[in-house]
């Protein structure tokens, strides 16, 4: 893999929904926000050219010939669709998505809310598929070193994600065994792995959190919980969890909607109109994204981008949040929520 994987270094992308009343309507538009950017910034092509920010960074992928030199995992409760087959949805497992992609060297984790994506590498090009130009998406993409991805596999178990494609080869699986077992491998028992996962949902806790550094330095906080958990993931340990009330972006077009909670010392507000820049303002029901943003800037700054929604279904499905303190990248997000749903009584 070349170090043009560094390009992700740290990337916010925020798909736009597809609104009748734009002159570009068609669901294609994003906007990207980087290292040093003071706000979002629009794309300079659509979310599905293999020359945007996303095209550069999954496209990397299926550039890839030397399939000893590279892991990768894909991940996705909504898989891409097989031939003759539909969109099926996977409710027996977590309600994660996401990307990991690394050589000997480093890598990157993309978390994000889109379903159908990536296509699997034999596909043998990035595309962007139809199912998610609708509806807002968001993604967070960050490059990581190598011995960050032993934690990041060791999560991704307690997340118990739907793998449709994955490599990792023979030459990395000893150092990677949490990646190496969520891709069907088996590892050395003279590994140094804190969660000996030889079958990955073994041994592993029902939720977890762990500081991750990036390749830059930055600290990024995970947090993973199964489906044994049992609860909302940002009311009863995200927000305690930063010491930060929370303004909550998710898809409110499902069944069991939690409604916002200010129990337990802990402000969890579900968020109802977005305005992102220049961009029309939109309803939630008209975006797919997962993220939480703190209410106070003096609370920590803190920012999460997901995979999981607030409804009771979910409480009961593995999923997660990365989480991170940045007060320009805080106050994009902040700044975006127009109205949220005041807690009862």
């Amino acid at each position: 893999m070349s170090r043009a994987v560094s390009l992700c270094r740290r990337f916010h992308l925020y798909k736009l929904p597809r609104l009748a009343h734009q002159l570009r309507g068609d669901g294609l538009q994003y906007l990207l926000m980087g290292p040093g950017s003071e706000g979002w910034a629009p794309g300079a092509v659509e979310v599905n050219d293999s020359a945007g920010a996303l095209g550069r960074t999954v496209g990397q992928l299926y550039q890839q010939r030397e399939a000893d030199e590279i892991a990768y995992i894909l991940y996705n409760d909504q898989k891409p669709k097989e031939e003759g087959s539909g969109f099926a949805v996977q409710h027996e497992k977590g309600h994660t998505k996401g990307v990991v992609l690394l050589d000997k060297t480093q890598g990157f984790w993309l978390v994000h809310s889109t379903p159908h994506f990536p296509p699997p590498k034999d596909e043998g090009e990035f595309a962007y598929p139809s199912t998610g130009e609708k509806n807002g998406q968001n993604f967070l993409c960050v490059t990581y070193p190598l011995e960050r991805f032993q934690t990041i596999g060791e999560q991704l178990s307690i997340n118990e994600p739907l793998i449709y494609d994955c490599s990792v080869p023979d030459s990395m699986a000893s150092s990677l065994p949490s990646l190496a077992a969520l891709c069907g491998k088996s590892w050395s028992e003279g590994s140094n792995a804190s969660l000996p996962l030889s079958d990955p949902l073994s041994l592993v806790p029902s939720n977890r959190s762990v500081e991750l550094a990036s390749l830059a330095g930055t600290a990024f906080v995970s947090f993973a919980k199964g489906s044994s958990f049992e609860n909302d993931l940002y009311h009863s340990w995200v927000a305690p969890a930063l010491q930060s009330d929370l303004l909550v972006q998710f898809w409110h077009e499902s069944a069991g909607v939690l409604p916002s909670d200010c129990s337990q010392n802990w402000e969890v507000l579900n968020v109802k109109t977005i305005s992102l820049g220049s961009a029309d303002e939109f309803s939630t029901t008209k975006d797919h994204s997962k993220w939480a943003v703190g209410t106070e800037d003096a609370s920590g700054s803190w920012i999460c981008v997901g995979d999981i929604n607030r409804n009771e279904a979910e409480e009961k499905r593995g999923g997660g949040t990365v989480c991170h303190s940045n007060s320009a990248v805080w106050k994009a997000y902040r700044t975006a929520v127009v109205e949220y749903y005041p807690c009862e009584g």
